[in-house]
């Protein structure tokens, strides 16, 4: 049985926080289930409902109990208000990976923020959890969360074929890949 992780706080920047899901996040979760995309690649229910949105946020604490990822939440610190997610996913430790996930709400998005939060999760891995190899894929078409990735410093590694099931199809994935050696690069900083 894998060992319950603690979900720390970090610092994302100057304007954001991560922290672990709190029922609190509701609302976040109500404005991720009406979006076209998020329902179809992450665990968010694409139809809304409390009992949904709440058994979302237990699936998140779970992760954490079970040892199986960090799911943080997105907080701007200004108001307090959860903008998006941002996952690390432990699946693959014993073999020296790690994956991350991120999505923002629509009315976050655009500003930066999904960089912030993927830095700070990205150097605490890499860092204090010394994780050897960060991974991330990436539709093709999706070309903002490119750009995230690669302003953070992930390296782009190629296009992995008919990678991973989204809603009814086989979809195309760019692997990008990050190594603490990464981190000094000037596109990390």
């Amino acid at each position: 049985m894998a060992t319950p992780l603690d979900v720390p706080r970090l610092a994302a920047g100057d304007r954001f926080v991560l922290r672990p899901w709190e029922l609190g996040d509701l609302p976040l979760v109500r404005e991720a289930s009406g979006d076209d995309y998020i329902p179809l690649i992450t665990t968010v229910p694409s139809t809304y409902s409390q009992a949904a949105g709440e058994a979302f946020i237990r699936r998140q604490w779970e992760r954490a109990s079970t040892g199986s990822g960090y799911p943080f939440v997105i907080v701007r610190i200004e108001d307090g208000r959860p903008l998006g997610m941002v996952g690390l996913w432990l699946r693959d430790r014993g073999e020296g990976r790690a994956s991350l996930g991120y999505w923002l709400a629509g009315s976050a998005r655009g500003q930066g923020i999904a960089a912030e939060a993927l830095r700070a999760v990205a150097c605490w891995a890499l860092g204090e959890l010394q994780v050897p190899r960060l991974q991330l894929h990436v539709e093709p078409w999706n070309t903002a969360s490119q750009r995230t990735a690669e302003r953070v410093g992930f390296q782009r590694e190629g296009l992995l074929r008919s990678w991973q099931q989204v809603g009814e199809e086989r979809r195309d994935m760019i692997m990008y890949s990050m190594l603490g050696v990464d981190l000094s690069s000037p596109a990390a900083g």
